[in-house]
């Protein structure tokens, strides 16, 4: 397996944004490459800070391919898959957040680093039949800020900027996490106070 990621990982960097791409989408769909888009992002800036938005947009794109793939499995009919693989308990959980929390469910996920379960609720988005408009909002939002913020500690530290994300990983996933909650109970105020009584 090593081998393999090896492998991908020079094709890759040889492609350059398409590389982040096909890596953006095997690593959310089928395959399983923890932090390895995120590590070839933060190099690829490194080495050509100018294409910093193409390499994140690529990055954010493949991933959001993979996801889609993974999605339309959950929605023809991953229901008997799913539950096999994970047990019944685990997925009632997640349904039931997922159904609750609707894209926010879907957001943070997206938004942090391995080893948070992520797949497990691209599928159940599917099964839970959140709409293809949503979903796909959730993982652009989530995917792009991940992607794009990793660019910009890119150009900002430089070579410096891989231990910093390896390092600090959890922290900035905490912290946006953090800042997107309270976006979203802004926002459900805000809702509440335009909506007229009694709705």
């Amino acid at each position: 397996m090593r081998r393999f990621v090896d492998w991908i990982q020079s094709i890759a960097i040889t492609l350059g944004a398409p590389g982040l791409f096909l890596i953006g989408f095997l690593d959310s769909s089928f395959l399983s490459f923890p932090e390895v888009n995120d590590l070839l992002l933060v190099l690829m800036v490194i080495e050509h800070p100018h294409r910093m938005v193409i390499y994140a947009a690529s990055a954010t794109l493949g991933s959001l391919a993979g996801c889609l793939a993974l999605y339309y499995v959950g929605r023809k009919g991953g229901d008997a898959f799913i539950r096999k693989r994970f047990g019944s308990g685990s997925v009632n959980r997640a349904l039931g957040l997922i159904q609750r929390n609707g894209v926010l469910a879907i957001l943070i996920p997206a938004l942090l680093p391995p080893p948070a379960p992520f797949k497990i609720f691209v599928l159940l988005s599917g099964i839970a039949g959140i709409s293809p408009g949503r979903f796909t909002t959730a993982i652009v939002i989530g995917r792009g800020i991940r992607y794009f913020g990793e660019g910009m500690l890119a150009l900002y530290y430089g070579e410096r900027a891989t231990a910093f994300i390896e390092e600090n990983s959890a922290t900035l996933g905490l912290w946006l996490i953090g800042i997107i909650a309270a976006g979203a109970v802004g926002y459900w105020f805000w809702r509440k106070r335009r909506l007229p009584a009694g709705q």
